[in-house]
């Protein structure tokens, strides 16, 4: 036995929404705001991982090498690290002891 359909998509006269206390409008909306992280990925990047979990580990590990630049100042693998054309400077050098006068 079918119920009818156009009992459900209207709201019976018996509920009284403005006599009722306590309904507050938009309660949660701040929290709901505050707590949720949704971000939307431009098509491209969303192209380059398969899943979120993908960019949650990309994440993580710009995240992991940003702090190791500000705690040591710079990458601890010097593969890594750039290479200048200048080279080093030419160390400094010293007169031993004895030809000192």
């Amino acid at each position: 036995m079918k119920k009818a359909n156009n009992m459900e998509k209207e709201i019976r006269p018996e509920y009284d929404f403005a006599s009722m206390s306590g309904g507050v409008r938009g309660k949660y909306v701040k929290k709901l705001r505050r707590e949720s992280n949704i971000v939307v990925l431009e098509p491209e990047v969303a192209a380059a991982f398969p899943s979120g979990d993908a960019v949650n580990a990309a994440l993580r590990g710009m995240l992991k090498t940003a702090k190791e630049v500000r705690t040591y100042g710079g990458l601890p693998d010097t593969a890594l690290q750039s290479r200048g054309r200048g080279g080093r400077k030419p160390k400094s050098r010293r007169r031993s002891h004895s030809a000192r006068g």
